[in-house]
């Protein structure tokens, strides 16, 4: 099966059987000196699945996300990824662009664009990761090359198009208002073509409307049949979009389960969410 960008896949995690797992983390432990900022944690991701990790700043979710990408490498621990139409393989001790590779993508808590090159060329960045020519046969403008260039073009329009960005094609990343540039930093991420897609914080500093939009783009991207690992402290977005949550605290698991049920647990509602729960909103009308 392929993932795509233009409709539902075969592999939804509506039809997937529970033990359909692209992402299984075992005990993971990261120290830095003194100080423990996962301590064991654990969690099992689905094929297609929106899975959401809460948490109060400091509980280590951003932590997790850099020892997934092979930004850091824990001391203990397992971190089991199976791509689609990939044997199971272990990430840790593997570089970011092999990671990359693999299947994963990732985006930043603070933007990482390239302010000073247009929408269409920031989201090339990503989908030339792909491609098979050298610098040497662009340089020598091979017919490979050439054909790689218009396919990365038309791949790159495709994904501005599908993040709501069609329109700003050619206009300078560092132009764009701050939902858009976070949408186009999305777009640039699915360039590398992942089967897994890492959001640290995506509605970080948007408005009403532009976190809306957000929503619907999440959305989109889980139909296709891309598994999306979210970090988001906005609880009305991750309560409308995640089918699980897992919660840190002190770089602990303490909580895991459907949005439901964790808005219910005790220590949730202690530790990170204040003791009255008025924190955890319930999803509106309309939101699943």
């Amino acid at each position: 099966m392929t993932t795509t960008l233009d409709g539902p896949s075969p592999a939804d995690p509506a039809g997937s059987a529970p033990d359909d797992i692209t992402l299984h983390v075992s005990d993971l432990t990261l120290r830095f000196g003194g100080v423990t900022s996962l301590d064991g944690v654990s969690l099992r991701q689905r094929r297609g699945e929106i899975l959401a990790v809460i948490g109060p700043n400091g509980a280590g979710k951003t932590s997790l996300f850099n020892c997934l990408t092979g930004a850091y490498r824990p001391q203990e621990g397992t971190v089991r990824y199976t791509g689609v139409g990939r044997k199971p393989v272990e990430l840790l001790g593997r570089k970011p662009h092999v990671v990359t590779g693999l299947g994963i993508a990732r985006t930043f808590q603070n933007i990482r664009l390239f302010p000073a090159l247009t929408a269409l060329e920031n989201v090339q960045v990503g989908v030339e990761v792909r491609h098979k020519t050298g610098p040497f046969g662009a340089i020598l403008g091979l017919p490979r090359a050439r054909r790689e260039e218009r396919e990365s073009v038309a791949r790159s329009v495709e994904l501005l198009d599908f993040v709501g960005l069609r329109h700003r094609v050619d206009d300078i990343a560092s132009s764009l208002p701050y939902g858009e540039q976070r949408r186009l930093e999305i777009a640039r991420a699915l360039g590398t073509n992942p089967s897994l897609l890492l959001l640290d914080e995506p509605a970080a500093g948007t408005n009403p409307a532009e976190k809306l939009d957000l929503t619907a783009l999440i959305r989109r991207i889980a139909g296709t049949g891309i598994s999306v690992l979210l970090i988001e402290h906005d609880m009305r977005l991750v309560m409308s979009v995640a089918s699980s949550v897992v919660v840190l605290n002190f770089g602990r698991v303490i909580a895991s389960g459907t949005p439901a049920e964790v808005q219910r647990d005790p220590a949730v509602i202690e530790a990170y969410l204040g003791s009255d729960g008025a924190a955890i909103p319930k999803p509106t009308e309309g939101e699943s």
